[in-house]
């Protein structure tokens, strides 16, 4: 960049931060709220933030506190500031419960726990909040245009704790050894949380898969047991899952245990023999 540009860009940032500094120091309040306006309009949320907060106490109670009240949530929010944004979208609707723009504000509160969802391998504390209170919107707005909306993120969010659960239980599955029992066991309960989940098989196949190893690497009078166990989940996953893909690799498990049983029976034969 040549010198000229960069002085002249430096020169616009000194005239502008100037001239905020003396609208901060602006003993007119009115003026300052219009100048915060315009701050807001031009999608300059850190200048018009630093305004509407001192203008809040100012102006509490007055005619213009809930358009301040309004413009000061979403400045937090669209400096990704998500934890104070979702605090000042739940005090407006407190504040203006009968306000025509409550619904739009919860939903925001909601909306903010989804923006602070992180990604899979950390913790989903803020994506279980985020159903909880996009369920809370739906339930208390019912008639609301952003129902849609609230649905989809919903779905979103469980497919993300959907996935969190599967790769713990794929951690412990990988891990091996005596950790085949603890990755069928969550993979169990992946099942049941979400049993209409389009991966039901793929997940019953890895329980499958899970018991098998548990059961080969247990101490020989435990296996009958542990592959009958296994077969039981074969089974099940023929009558629930008789159009998957997964079916082939399946049957293969299904023989390899009943092999297993007859084996072991016929070594059980020859000792009482």
């Amino acid at each position: 960049m040549r010198l000229s540009s960069i002085l002249f860009i430096g020169a616009i940032t000194l005239s502008s931060c100037s001239g905020f500094t003396k609208v901060m120091k602006s003993n007119d309040y009115d003026y300052k709220l219009r100048m915060a306006d315009k701050y807001y309009a031009a999608k300059d949320y850190n200048h018009a933030q630093q305004l509407f907060d001192e203008l809040f106490r100012v102006f509490k109670g007055s005619e213009h506190f809930e358009d301040i009240y309004y413009k000061l949530a979403y400045c937090a929010y669209y400096l990704k500031d998500y934890a104070n944004a979702e605090n000042l979208f739940k005090g407006f609707v407190e504040v203006f419960p009968n306000s025509n723009k409550a619904e739009e504000m919860d939903y925001m509160r909601a909306y903010t726990f989804y923006k602070q969802s992180p990604k899979v391998e950390l913790d989903q504390t803020n994506t279980t909040k985020s159903i909880g209170f996009m369920q809370a919107f739906i339930n208390t707005h019912p008639g609301s245009p952003r129902i849609k909306e609230a649905g989809e993120i919903i779905d979103k969010c469980r497919a993300k704790l959907e996935l969190k659960e599967f790769e713990n239980a794929r951690l412990y599955f990988d891990m091996g050894n005596m950790y085949f029992k603890a990755a069928a066991v969550v993979l169990n309960s992946l099942m049941n949380s979400y049993p209409d989940s389009e991966k039901s098989d793929q997940y019953k196949l890895l329980i499958i898969k899970a018991d098998y190893q548990y059961a080969s690497l247990s101490v020989e009078e435990k296996k009958e047991e542990r592959f009958e166990m296994v077969v039981t989940q074969c089974n099940e996953f023929i009558d629930r899952f008789p159009d998957s893909k997964l079916m082939k690799t399946v049957q293969e498990y299904l023989n390899l245990s009943q092999t297993n049983l007859k084996a072991l029976k016929n070594e059980q034969a020859k000792k009482t023999s």
